[in-house]
């Protein structure tokens, strides 16, 4: 039998085309959308999270307390005034002086956040007098956007004392408007507020299963129970709590500081007793990471201070036998709360989103070099407009922050990095 030459060739050639469509569609490209949402498809192996300071919004207590002109914390950032030549004040965001508890709003910041590599917002979580604060953020804002499922969300509980700094025009500086300390009664409600309110919610970040939970100012919660022990019964019945609802465990993770250049959690009577690992394995932490590179130190020099900061980094590394979470902060000028601060209190040299991308470039390659630890990036802030640390877009620098973030986790920063 002869054998047509010519139709074989168009026969194997539509053979090909059939396979490459099939291929295609079993193996995505990483720049093609998810079928369920609008995000870019970024690499799983990391996690970026950026702190979220729930102020801007109005709502009863904050106006009655702090902010009386129904704009939250907008109204100490746009009052600001320049205190340097070039200093950047007041600072202007780019979207206007959004409220962070409107649901609308929320949606286009998840939106903006997950289309530039942020995986998670961390809220900063109140409880002052037996009662939440600044929650309605959290509540009114991410719980009731649409799109929430777009972005993974844990809670830092901000244990820390309310002091008059937030509103220097009506108090003291240093006056406390509320301790940060809790008892045993106020720790059980925060317990089962936390658990049922959000962490079954499906957007909760877990690691291994286990919902994430952060401490910001350990001293307070040790001496909520008035010492390690009384602490570590109240992280038990936490724990128990947590399991009781179903999960495998907690996360507890920590925030780490410096003292003297050298990794700090615990000072005072509390601290002299234990070293870091044992205090750590008393409490059963599961990780540390910071908060804000101020907690290391200052420098007016953004590069000088990203070095200081990943020295310590380092420190922390070699000193704990948990995980530890690389952080990396965008800046720092809390004028708005200082009125008496000026130059050399701001971060204000070398403060750009090129200089930010190195230090988070860094932040990922310690990610790769730890590949049995949680993939946790830490970043301040994506809202702290009143420190001067913020992804958000504003008039200056526009999109750029959030640029840098989507240019480093999408690997097309670093493009000669090898493994």
């Amino acid at each position: 039998m002869r054998i047509n030459h010519s139709f074989l060739k168009f026969f194997g050639i539509v053979l090909l085309l059939i396979g490459l469509m099939l291929c295609w569609q079993c193996n995505p490209s990483p720049e093609m959308k998810d079928d369920n949402s609008d995000r870019q498809v970024y690499d799983e192996d990391y996690t970026v999270a950026a702190y979220y300071w729930p102020s801007t919004h109005d709502e009863p207590r904050s106006r009655k307390v702090f902010w009386s002109e129904g704009i939250g914390e907008w109204e100490m950032i746009k009052k600001t005034e320049p205190r340097f030549k070039g200093h950047y004040q007041p600072r202007q965001p780019l979207w206007g002086y959004e409220m962070g508890n409107n649901p609308q709003d929320m949606e286009k910041k998840i939106a903006a956040a997950a289309d530039h590599g942020v995986d998670a917002f961390i809220f900063d979580w109140y409880w002052y007098d037996g009662e939440p604060f600044l929650e309605e953020t959290v509540n009114k804002g991410f719980l009731k956007a649409d799109n929430n499922e777009r972005l993974k969300f844990y809670l830092m509980w901000a244990n820390h004392d309310a002091k008059g700094v937030w509103n220097h025009q009506k108090y003291d500086l240093d006056s406390v408007i509320w301790k940060g300390t809790v008892d045993w009664k106020n720790f059980k409600t925060i317990v089962d507020r936390v658990i049922n309110k959000y962490f079954k919610h499906p957007s909760y970040l877990k690691i291994k299963g286990e919902p994430v939970f952060s401490i910001y100012h350990l001293e307070n919660l040790i001496s909520s129970f008035d010492g390690i022990e009384g602490t570590k019964e109240a992280l038990k019945h936490f724990r128990s709590k947590v399991k009781e609802a179903g999960f495998p465990g907690l996360h507890l993770q920590l925030i780490g500081r410096a003292r003297n250049d050298e990794p700090f959690l615990l000072g005072g009577k509390y601290g002299e007793k234990y070293n870091i690992k044992e205090l750590v394995t008393e409490l059963g932490a599961n990780s540390v990471t910071s908060y804000q590179w101020v907690h290391y130190g200052l420098n007016e020099d953004y590069i000088k201070w990203g070095e200081q900061a990943f020295s310590l980094m380092n420190k922390w590394d070699k000193t704990l036998e948990i995980p530890f979470s690389p952080h990396v902060s965008i800046g720092w000028d809390n004028t708005p709360r200082y009125p008496q601060k000026g130059k050399e209190s701001v971060v204000h040299i070398h403060n750009n989103p090129e200089s930010f991308a190195a230090y988070l470039q860094k932040a990922k390659d310690y990610v790769d070099n730890h590949p049995d630890e949680p993939n946790l990036i830490t970043i301040n802030a994506w809202n702290e407009w009143v420190e001067g640390s913020y992804l958000e877009p504003d008039m200056r620098w526009g999109y750029g922050y959030l640029e840098a973030v989507e240019k480093i986790m999408k690997g097309t920063y670093d493009q000669y990095h090898r493994e």
